[in-house]
């Protein structure tokens, strides 16, 4: 496919088949924020923090560890592998370098919804030069 290239949201996310869907993405994170912050996660845990059922977060939570993301099993605490701790870091990196660019553009001090809203569509290489746009900053 030629990047010049127009399609949808659906079409550029089948271009990288086998990577994390948005929601995928949002787990992940939920999972590695909580986790960093010294919690243990549980399926119950991972619903309540990102308003959905539990059915719902073992769904997902299963889709994650069949990409090697994490280890569960029923019942028991949800584990970031070491391929889900990298992926997760990341993702709790992306979001702050976001936040920083939208409280930074907007005056705000909380950008949270338009983070989460289009954190998942901006490339590792686009993060990155955004971070060093940001801490070229003065002050």
């Amino acid at each position: 496919m030629q990047d010049d290239q127009f399609y949808t949201s659906k079409g550029y996310e089948a271009r990288n088949p086998g990577e994390l869907s948005p929601a995928m993405e949002d787990y992940l994170e939920m999972i590695c924020r909580h986790i960093r912050e010294g919690n243990i996660m549980r399926i119950n845990v991972l619903a309540s923090l990102l308003h959905v059922t539990p059915p719902s977060a073992s769904k997902m939570v299963n889709k994650l560890k069949d990409m090697g993301y994490v280890s569960f099993q029923p019942y028991g605490y949800i584990q970031l592998t070491e391929k889900g701790g990298q992926k997760g870091r990341f993702l709790l990196e992306r979001h702050d370098i976001l936040h920083r660019l939208f409280c930074l553009i907007n005056h705000s001090e909380n950008e949270l919804e338009t983070v989460e809203l289009i954190e998942h569509y901006i490339n590792e290489d686009t993060i990155y030069n955004i971070r060093a746009f940001l801490d070229s900053l003065p002050g």
